[in-house]
């Protein structure tokens, strides 16, 4: 276990995340049932939000059509804005998803959608703020206060309400949700134990700090999570990263490798036959250093394994996306970065 003392607002806010989770699943489950308020007669879920939030409106996509049988976008705000015309059937609900309350695109894109008469909900971490006052439904996400620049606990959060909505919805339709109940119960746990893998991600990520490009790859699923780690190596480090669906990177992408580069794969799933004959070629094509998060059970030519153990694959997303943070921790410190305040960047609001 990595005991030293946090010498940044970042490192703080991911080790204070077993504990946020867990206080936030007991505030929010109760005898399995979950004590959140969603609209009826709803057939198709729009999400919008920008940056970290958006990769969040990925997962939670995914998410509603694996376990609710529900159809789910993700649109990023900014894009949201600009298109001509924008879905508004009478059995859509709009979830916006902003840790501030006050990300001044999210916040257009709500007023938007409810001039076009949609039911709105929002997650956020700020009660009182511009989106909880303007929206129908509000689901408060409980991070506590965060001074980083990167969004590491009230991403995390930001996910677990989410899943809980997906659930909710799920429970409505008569589905049994007992499996992923428990599931969720188990993420404190598996947030624990990502956080005692951070001399391993110290590891790699000294060997990964010394590349100018890092490709982070996935499928399915855990294609929002690669998104969500490219993002945090790129605003903490600087480097430059790219997250691609794996099974497209390998059409024409895939050359970008001949530059000095490295490779992460992410899966919080069984890898399929196609994924691991893919990475296998890209190792025999390009020899480059590849570092996988995740349950490995097949023969992969992996120079670092960082292994997520885990009841399922919700339970895997937490673990694989919090050792996504302590690598771009390490990565930034091993590049004497400011972690907390990248240069250029700021919280966006209004």
């Amino acid at each position: 276990m990595f005991t030293k003392q946090p010498k940044s607002s970042m490192e703080s806010e991911i080790y204070e995340q077993p504990k946020i989770l867990s206080d936030l699943i007991s505030n929010i489950i109760t005898d399995n049932n979950i004590n959140i308020e969603i609209p009826q007669n709803i057939e198709k879920i729009i999400f919008v939000a920008s940056g970290s939030s958006y990769h969040c409106s990925r997962y939670g996509a995914d998410l509603f059509g694996n376990v609710a049988n529900i159809e789910a976008r993700a649109i990023y705000s900014s894009e949201f804005l600009m298109k001509a015309a924008v879905p508004h059937d009478n059995n859509i609900l709009y979830i916006f998803i902003t840790q501030s309350g006050e990300t001044s695109d999210t916040n257009e894109a709500l007023r938007r959608a409810k001039e076009l008469g949609m039911r709105t909900l929002a997650i956020t971490n700020k009660i009182g703020s511009t989106i909880w006052n303007a929206a129908d439904y509000k689901v408060d996400c409980h991070a506590g206060e965060e001074k980083s620049i990167a969004a590491t606990k009230s991403l995390t959060t930001q996910m677990l309400c989410v899943t809980l909505i997906v659930l909710k919805f799920a429970a409505e339709k008569g589905i049994d949700i007992s499996e992923y109940i428990t599931q969720i119960k188990l993420i404190p746990q598996a947030a624990q134990s990502a956080l005692s893998m951070h001399s391993d991600a110290r590891i790699v990520a000294k060997k990964l700090s010394k590349y100018k490009l890092i490709v982070v790859t996935a499928d399915g699923i855990s294609y929002a999570l690669a998104k969500e780690i490219s993002l945090k190596i790129k605003e903490t480090s600087y480097i430059c990263t790219l997250s691609a669906i794996l099974g497209e990177f390998m059409h024409g992408h895939v050359a970008v490798l001949n530059n000095k580069a490295a490779q992460i794969h992410v899966s919080v799933e069984n890898l399929h036959e196609i994924t691991v004959r893919n990475l296998n070629k890209i190792q025999e094509d390009y020899n480059i250093p590849l570092c996988y998060i995740g349950d490995l059970q097949e023969p992969i030519k992996s120079e670092f394994i960082l292994n997520v153990e885990g009841n399922g694959y919700i339970t895997k997303a937490f673990s694989t996306v919090i050792l996504g943070q302590l690598l771009s921790l390490e990565i930034a410190k091993a590049l004497r970065r400011n972690v907390d305040k990248p240069h250029g960047l700021n919280k966006v609001v209004k």
